[in-house]
């Protein structure tokens, strides 16, 4: 090893591959029961990780590379010098420790390497670091990566002491820090996160990842260019395959030929009923006894006992795997977009939306959040959709009696609900609200003495148990109340608890309840078509027998076709699942179909599927040319 300045760099590239090793190796071990076994696998995992740990520290270590660069020698081999040296070695090292720390919390919550849910926590960092506090346990861990720090400094100790015995001309380093600071240059524009898919199942594609790649990806990449990364046809025959989809009882279009605008004619007389929709939040399908529960029985006596009474939808999807997703589905009826949800995009307000139809009726629309509604933007996005906010800072003191760092718990946000109600019904107007829930959030506390699992355990299974008890006594308190009788309560979820999967997009884990109550006025029925977040809205307008212009995607799934169909996504692949059929498409034109198998939950490739692919791009493509061109845009 040299004993000049070229040694420090090689030390610190030392470490930072012994560390990204380790955190590889941590989540071969979390990932190993889910893995296809054999040694061809692995040898790709850490070849393909290697390449990758090596670009990202080329990133990282272009400013060393810049900086031994340009120091003169009186500088380098200054007395004080090596102790600043030393200091920065430890930082290195406490923060690539910590960093393993935090991907193996991050792999456990969501089976993947950073990526855009990363990026979020830098922008909320008084929600997220809260919830780190109060989730993990800080007093044990950062002890033990400060241990870390000081282990590899000790290691590496005399190796660094070599490194300052010997002085380097400025001619002879040149040639070393042009290399060091082309690498990340040929990184960013010749390398991206492909050869990383080592195999087809999609944890072993992650663990080949380094995370610190991961990150920058997903910040470069928080929204795609459809037309420039995603399979394309022709814009007719696009918005053709559309309309035909759209088309049924009493849908008559109105626009061009690129557009899907159309008007929606009721069944009857119109039923200017209350509306309040609660989105809960992580409410897997498989937590439903409903549903044949697969984690635990009897957690949810409440949802499970309003399936007999409602209309319940058992094939019913989700769309993303984060709330934004799942809120804009809901409220724009639109397949989620390559990239961030459009509640988190600039520009983003005064579109058509399930609440301007509702105000046109005469609602009060109001989004209800009992936490800070600033997080992901929802404040800001349903504000300019003409909703009414009421969030964190619109509770009162005494309205209060339990709350985490993400909002209150859910009993306090329905108690608050109901007051918004009575308030509402007494000026005589109609209401429509969204409400979102936080109780079955990490780090899952919940009030002592509403369920028989202590608050203490601070487990899933108990914060879903309280959540669906306070979803018990929001019926309980709103039956006594005059407005009941005529309101629509919808229960659905955000997204799933858990969405990784061995395949790129695992379909039963975004799987989730949709429950349409409403005793005077809704007969219950058992409903089998496939659906998804999109549907909602006119599903529930045709209830009300709303006649309307529409510009959703989504279509009334109780007066359409027998066949159905949901959009799923992930950051940067959306999927258009069918009966027994998934087409997905992904950035650099990817476009693969499946065979699905929903009783055995499992995903085959299939060679083609053309019909089922052009479907899908006919619908991304559409909806990526309707949101660009604002065709769904309100007229001022």
């Amino acid at each position: 090893m040299a004993k000049d300045r070229r040694g420090l760099f090689l030390n610190f590239f030392l470490l930072f591959l012994g560390f990204s090793l380790l955190t590889r190796f941590t989540l071969l071990v979390m990932a190993w029961p889910e893995l296809d076994k054999g040694l061809w696998l692995f040898l790709k995992i850490f070849a393909s990780g290697l390449l990758y740990d090596c670009a990202a520290f080329s990133y990282a270590a272009a400013p060393l590379a810049l900086y031994l660069l340009v120091v003169p020698e009186r500088v380098y081999a200054h007395v004080w010098h090596r102790p600043v040296m030393y200091a920065l070695f430890f930082a290195a090292a406490f923060l690539l420790a910590f960093n393993l720390v935090a991907e193996y919390y991050f792999f456990f919550e969501f089976g993947v390497r950073y990526n855009f849910i990363a990026v979020d926590y830098l922008v909320y960092t008084n929600e997220v670091l809260g919830n780190i506090r109060e989730s993990y346990n800080l007093p044990v861990a950062l002890p033990l990566v400060a241990a870390g720090a000081a282990a590899s400094l000790w290691l590496f100790g005399r190796r660094l002491a070599f490194c300052f015995a010997d002085p380097l001309p400025f001619r002879r380093r040149v040639a070393p820090a042009i290399a060091a600071l082309a690498v990340p240059v040929f990184c960013f524009f010749f390398l991206d996160g492909r050869l990383a898919q080592v195999s087809k199942n999609e944890y072993a594609n992650e663990v080949a990842l380094n995370g610190f790649y991961a990150f920058g990806s997903a910040f470069l990449n928080n929204e795609l260019s459809y037309d420039k990364f995603y399979t394309s046809m022709d814009g007719g025959q696009a918005f053709k395959t559309l309309r035909a989809d759209l088309a049924g009882p009493g849908v008559e279009f109105s626009g061009g030929g690129m557009d899907i605008a159309r008007k929606i004619r009721a069944r009857g007389p119109l039923k200017k009923l209350n509306v309040v929709v609660v989105v809960g939040e992580s409410l897997s399908g498989e937590y439903l006894d409903a549903f044949g529960a697969s984690k635990g029985k009897g957690i949810t006596p409440n949802l499970d006992s309003l399936a007999d009474k409602s209309i319940f939808f058992r094939r019913f999807y989700a769309s993303g795997t984060r709330t934004v997703r799942g809120l804009e589905a809901i409220t724009l009826s639109i397949p989620p977009l390559p990239g961030t949800s459009i509640v988190k995009r600039p520009d983003n307000g005064n579109f058509f939306s399930w609440g301007s139809v509702m105000r046109d009726l005469g609602y009060t629309n109001k989004f209800i959040y009992g936490g800070h509604g600033y997080f992901d933007n929802m404040n800001a996005f349903y504000a300019a959709n003409g909703f009414c906010i009421v969030d964190r800072t619109d509770f009162a003191n005494n309205e209060v009696t339990f709350d985490t760092i993400w909002g209150v718990c859910d009993g306090d946000l329905f108690t608050k609900t109901v007051k918004e109600a009575d308030s509402d019904f007494g000026k005589g107007k109609p209401f429509f609200y969204v409400l979102m829930t936080t109780s079955n959030h990490r780090p899952f506390t919940y009030p002592e003495g509403k369920i028989d699992i202590p608050a203490s355990k601070k487990s899933r299974t108990g914060a879903l148990k309280y959540a669906d008890y306070a979803i018990g006594q929001l019926l309980a308190e709103a039956s006594k109340k005059p407005w009941f009788k005529n309101t629509v309560f919808v229960f659905t979820a955000d997204h799933c608890a858990n969405s990784a999967g061995k395949t790129e997009i695992p379909v039963h884990n975004y799987h989730i309840p949709l429950i349409i109550y409403s005793p005077a006025h809704i007969k219950p029925a058992l409903v089998d078509t496939l659906s998804g977040q999109v549907d909602i809205a006119p599903t529930v307008l045709g209830l009300l027998n709303v006649s309307y212009e529409s510009r959703f995607f989504g279509r009334d799934i109780l007066n359409g076709k027998p066949e159905g169909r949901a959009f799923l996504s992930t950051f940067q692949k959306m999927g258009l699942l069918k009966d027994g059929r998934l087409a997905v498409l992904g950035p650099k034109k990817y476009l693969k179909a499946y065979k699905w198998d929903e009783t055995g939950k499992t995903i085959v490739p299939v060679p083609e599927d053309k019909a089922l692919q052009d479907e899908a791009v006919s619908f991304y493509q559409g909806a990526n040319y309707v949101y660009k061109q604002r065709l769904n845009r309100l007229p001022k």
